[in-house]
């Protein structure tokens, strides 16, 4: 059976790989490489660096799987197939939080996918949603008969780099959009607090979306604080990590967290909110967890003038080790062999 991944925004680059640094095209990248040969949806055929790019029109539809990333849209995408074989074969992959779309008939299409085509979701939360969508939202034959999968995520790890200290503590907006759902008007007006009290470096890597709003200006203007665009490429990106004493997640949804956990790997002290998400990622113990923002000033104070101390309650609250709490749970070597061998559950080998 061959494998093809469906996602509208992908991008690829004048030298064949899949450009981005968001959520989106990371995931594309890593699909590539679970699945060898795998084919990219996308509007004109291409040779690429290790695949290919073929339009929809020209997928095999009798011998391939569609893993759709654009869930909403798979009916379409099953329509396009159905005219040129008998039975096509279409995965969703729900990689976000399901409150995207909060739209009627939007909330309804994505319903009927996950009702309609077996589904694999990101973490536990996210699977849990869709089940409720799908009993809320669809006639019962349909919901019954729905097949629904997860796994987290997980990280790379072999991208984290050694511990690199900066002689002025770090803080990282851990986000690369300033969106509402990020809440960045709450770490905008923390860090500013906090940088009256002691010294900090704020970093914020952003998107270029983000970059020419009001308030990614408004952070720019402090001299404690440096705004500018992703990182170059990954290690870059791990590399910077590495120095990052703490950050400060904000977010009032999240449907796994890849960023948070890729920061709290490198030994970064997380400070969060006190949310759903939040407690599906950490250890029950975990003890930076805050409930308004001056609780998260104070917390975000002790770590990065008592990092070193906040780790070691990190270790406490996972028994021992937090770095090898997150590993185990965490890696993606396990997303791969369970999406792997769950398209071959669903759709034979």
């Amino acid at each position: 059976m061959k494998i093809a991944i469906q996602y509208g925004a992908a991008r690829v680059d004048a030298d064949g790989h899949v450009g981005g640094h968001d959520a989106g095209a990371t995931l594309v990248r890593r699909l590539l490489r679970v699945f060898p040969g795998a084919q990219l949806i996308g509007p004109v055929k291409r040779q690429c660096e290790g695949f290919d790019v073929v339009p929809l029109e020209a997928v095999d539809g009798d011998s391939t799987v569609v893993i759709t990333m654009d869930v909403i849209d798979s009916v379409n995408i099953w329509r396009s197939l159905k005219a040129r074989c008998d039975e096509p074969k279409i995965m969703n992959f729900v990689w976000w939080n399901t409150s995207l779309y909060s739209n009627p008939v939007e909330h309804a299409a994505l319903a009927l996918s996950c009702a309609l085509f077996p589904t694999f979701a990101n973490s536990e939360r996210t699977a849990s949603e869709v089940r409720e969508i799908v009993k809320s939202w669809t006639v019962q034959p349909l919901a019954e008969k729905a097949r629904v999968a997860w796994v987290n995520l997980g990280i790379r790890l072999e991208h984290v780099r050694p511990r690199n200290e900066p002689p002025v503590p770090v803080v990282l907006y851990p986000a690369i959009y300033l969106t509402d759902r990020k809440q960045p008007q709450v770490f905008l007006d923390v860090v500013e607090r906090l940088a009256k009290r002691t010294p900090i470096k704020v970093e914020a890597r952003l998107h270029e979306s983000s970059l020419i709003s009001e308030k990614a200006m408004r952070l720019s203007r402090h001299h404690w604080a440096w705004v500018g665009p992703l990182t170059a490429n990954r290690d870059d990106y791990w590399q910077a990590l590495a120095r990052t004493t703490a950050f400060l997640a904000t977010a009032t949804e999240e449907s796994y967290g890849l960023e948070y956990i890729e920061a709290l790997v490198a030994g970064a002290v997380g400070v969060f909110p006190d949310r759903p998400w939040v407690r599906a990622i950490l250890p029950a113990a975990y003890p930076f967890i805050y409930r308004t923002p001056a609780e998260a000033e104070e917390l975000l104070y002790r770590a990065v003038t008592d990092t070193a101390a906040c780790r070691r309650e990190l270790d406490v609250a996972a028994d021992g080790d937090f770095a090898q709490w997150l590993r185990a749970r965490h890696d993606d070597d396990r997303f791969e062999k369970t999406i792997a061998d769950q398209v071959v559950e669903w759709f034979g080998s």
